[in-house]
């Protein structure tokens, strides 16, 4: 029987192949499934984090297009007061400004509804995805 380092190399093929102990073989399984574990919830730290800043910025996009919302209605109120007192040229200028505030309302409030979307409902869907596969892995690794 032929040596190299310490170890034979004309086993029977029924002989594991690995010098390894059992116990050895449990602490790696043991350690390699605590790593995968931190990874899997280093994943939905960060996809967490992700849809929450999303919400976040939809919803300072909304504020936002509620604050123009109010001046707009004053514009519009103004428009009103002014066309009605004077039937003169003023009102148009009133009537444009309401025009342009309301388009910039409208804009804000698309993307805050946009972002909105896109960070609810904050769950972290590609780490459980992850978790399943990891799961039947591990499954068909027991069956085999």
């Amino acid at each position: 029987m032929a040596t190299h380092s310490g170890w034979a190399t004309d086993a029977r093929p029924d002989e594991p192949q690995d010098p390894r102990s059992l116990g050895q073989l449990v602490a790696d399984l043991s350690e390699q499934a605590a790593r995968l574990v931190r990874a899997e919830i280093d994943l939905a730290k960060a996809e967490l984090a992700s849809k929450a800043k999303q919400v976040g910025i939809g919803a300072g996009l909304l504020v936002g297009a509620g604050v123009l919302g109010l001046y707009t209605l004053s514009a519009f109120i103004a428009t009103a007061i002014i066309g009605l007192a004077n039937a003169v040229p003023a009102w148009l200028a009133a009537l444009i400004v309401s025009v342009v505030l309301l388009l910039v309302t409208a804009v804000l409030a698309l993307l805050g509804v946009r972002h909105l979307k896109q960070g609810t409902p904050p769950v972290p869907d590609r780490a459980i995805e992850n978790v399943q596969q990891d799961v039947e892995a591990v499954k068909k690794g027991f069956q085999q």
